[in-house]
């Protein structure tokens, strides 16, 4: 995985609706720019190199998550829900972030946060230079627990 650039940042929350919250939410979102290898090659039947490369990503970003929320003093134990996005650029194609973040991308975020019995909500879209991407969060265990929900 050839990566050229990551950030990480964290958002915390103390009020909602007014109302003082009894501990802070916090979102941390972890991102990357990575090379795709099969950009500018046309319809290829064979993406099991950018499952591979899904893998080695949600590696490498749930460590950045988690360093981030280790400093706020949040232990792994304690993530209660996660999503996932990918954007692909002009050259490549939308399936390409399909094989990244659906057939190997939930193991290591899952191992690293000691479970995870749902799925991991993600979205996905081609995008030029600048594009952002609006990532839906869930519940880790219950994707029915709305408190957890967001975007």
């Amino acid at each position: 995985m050839k990566i050229r650039s990551a950030v990480t940042t964290t958002q915390e929350t103390f009020t909602e609706a007014g109302a003082e919250l009894p501990s802070a939410t916090i979102v941390v979102v972890a991102a990357a720019v990575v090379e795709n290898p099969l950009a500018g090659k046309g319809q290829v039947a064979d993406l099991e190199e950018l499952e591979v490369l899904g893998n080695e990503a949600a590696g490498f970003l749930v460590r950045q998550a988690l360093r981030a929320l280790g400093a706020l003093g949040v232990d792994p134990s304690e993530v209660r829900g996660y999503g996932k996005g990918a954007i692909v650029g002009i050259n490549g194609d939308r399936e390409h972030t399909a094989a990244v973040l659906h057939p190997r991308f939930g193991a290591p975020v899952r191992a690293a946060i000691g479970g995870g019995a749902d799925i991991i909500p993600g979205t996905k879209k081609v995008g030029g230079v600048g594009s952002s991407i609006t990532m839906p969060i869930g519940n880790k265990d219950d994707r029915w627990v709305f408190d957890d929900m967001d975007a």
